[in-house]
């Protein structure tokens, strides 16, 4: 197949797209993040013959573990990229390894400000082109069944998974980064920045429809750091990405951020720009409503861990939770990442739900 050719197919269920932009819709959306994952058993099968960031880096293989639970699962409304925030460090020159029951580790973490000069921005996305290559082949092989999501991580979370060494449950290093060097801070968050917008306009250009900026560490920073270390990075990412679409006249896509763990910090994140706030599961949904306003759309936010209780307990929690946000300017999801022991018809109980609910 000629991945080259730009000329994908027509799109066929655009709910997703209708939704992030506050258009009318027949069906609430719906789609998991994680959804390509462990919890699948032909992932397994893949990952038993491949490492984690060969899979990454293989457009085929990536493509293969984006369409799997596609394939499954009738009910879905998106499709993710299958990639990982960490090729990001990785483009810039960092080693980072995916270890058994550990998760990502990087062997050398940043130790103190001067090594991020040694950090090679430059070229960065050029290395990143399997993921453009990825989407690209995937948009062909998804024959227009529905849109593909491309993402990234964003700049405080990756910092601190590149000072940590990988994840950390108290960012201890990276608090003390914040006290003891808060202008080599923002000099990182800017490199950072920077990196994320031009990898973010070629995934559009590869073909992704709709992009997914994930502050999943958000829930380390108070409100005020929020404000200060986070915010204005995902708002120069926001309008980045909008100018540079325009100054190459290529379409416009919608853009989501889901900062874990900063309801606090709502109002903040509704005047960022994007179309789409996605909420963990301790956000209330009206209250969330209230805040953001009408003018955004609300993504999320049902607990992984509900998943685990019986099909029919997930169908009536999920539909209660849609009848919460109702129909208008909603795409319905977990409020994280799906679990890996996730029963398989827990999926399909949600999925269904969701298109049942209104």
């Amino acid at each position: 197949m000629d991945i080259s050719n730009k000329n994908f197919p027509e799109l066929k269920n655009d709910r997703l797209l209708r939704a992030a932009l506050g258009e009318e819709i027949d069906k609430v959306p719906v789609w998991v993040m994680r959804q390509a994952g462990r919890y699948l058993p032909e992932f397994q099968a893949v990952r038993a013959q491949h490492d984690f960031f060969t899979v990454c880096r293989t457009p085929e293989l990536a493509c293969e573990v984006t369409l799997q639970p596609l394939r499954r699962y009738e009910h879905l409304d998106a499709s993710i990229i299958f990639s990982d925030i960490l090729v990001i460090p990785q483009a810039l020159g960092m080693t980072v390894e995916m270890h058994p029951g550990v998760g990502p580790v990087f062997p050398k973490p940043l130790e103190n400000p001067s090594e991020i000069d040694d950090l090679k921005e430059d070229g960065a996305v050029s290395r990143l082109k399997y993921v453009g290559e990825a989407i690209t082949l995937t948009r062909h092989k998804i024959e227009g069944k529905v849109p593909l999501i491309g993402f990234t991580g964003a700049p405080f979370t990756l910092m601190g998974y590149m000072i940590e060494g990988g994840g950390s449950k108290t960012m201890a290093k990276t608090k003390e980064w914040l006290e003891k060097y808060p202008k080599d801070v923002h000099k990182l968050l800017n490199l950072l920045t920077r990196v994320i917008i031009d990898y973010l306009i070629m995934q559009t250009e590869s073909g992704a429809q709709l992009l997914q900026v994930f502050e999943s560490s958000a829930d380390h920073l108070t409100r005020n750091q929020f404000i200060e270390i986070s915010a204005p990075y995902l708002k120069t990412i926001r309008e980045g990405v909008k100018t540079k679409l325009k100054e190459r006249n290529l379409n416009q896509v919608p853009m989501t951020i889901f900062a874990k763990g900063a309801g606090s910090s709502l109002d903040i994140q509704a005047g960022l720009g994007y179309e789409t706030i996605g909420l963990d599961w301790t956000v209330d949904p009206i209250e969330a409503r209230k805040i953001v306003g009408e003018n955004v759309t609300l993504q999320g936010n049902l607990d992984p861990q509900d998943l685990y209780k019986s099909p029919e307990e997930i169908k009536k929690m999920t539909i209660e939770m849609v009848q919460k946000f109702g129909k208008h300017r909603y795409i319905a999801n977990l409020g994280h990442g799906i679990t890996p022991q996730t029963p398989l018809e827990s999926m399909a109980a949600f999925t269904e739900a969701v298109h049942e609910a209104l």
